[in-house]
């Protein structure tokens, strides 16, 4: 697929006004989807140096997508965790655009491999990361054991 070059990805604030609009977007879509809006298990204050909360907006400034990047287990990780990765409906490459970005962003913080969690219910995500190279990994955390989970990564 072509990139997109009517987007602008910027590095914001998790906690700033324009990223709790997506945030509460995608909240609301896991919730209708899943029955779970997966707030519990991003911190908004858990600001790292590794890492950011990154979103996108089309040329007019219309918010399209977001998703955060941080280390997966301790600050030194060669493991980089993606988390609240969303696209607004119907904004076509927008997804692909900004995973692009963030695996960008993962490199040069030195990260070696990307991960993620997905619920096994949200087949949407779960064939996007496929399609982008993203396979099953060892869950940790949180999602060991988890059957409605599933831990996808991707070596950068």
């Amino acid at each position: 697929m072509a990139a997109r070059h009517d987007l602008v990805i910027l590095a914001v604030d998790a906690a700033s006004v324009e990223a709790q609009l997506l945030l509460d977007a995608l909240s609301d879509a896991l919730l209708r989807l899943n029955g779970d809006s997966g707030r519990s298990s991003f911190d908004v204050e858990a600001a790292t140096l590794r890492g950011g909360f990154y979103l996108v907006r089309d040329t007019a400034g219309e918010l399209l997508g977001c998703a955060a990047l941080r280390p997966l287990g301790e600050a030194d990780s060669v493991v980089g965790e993606l988390k609240r990765m969303y696209a607004r409906p119907g904004s076509t490459g927008v997804g692909a655009a900004l995973l692009a970005h963030v695996e960008a962003q993962a490199r040069q913080h030195g990260y070696q491999a990307l991960h993620l969690s997905t619920r096994v219910a949200n087949t949407r995500a779960v064939a996007f990361y496929a399609k982008h190279g993203y396979a099953p990994v060892i869950a940790w955390g949180k999602y060991v054991g988890a059957a409605q989970s599933t831990c996808l990564g991707k070596t950068l």
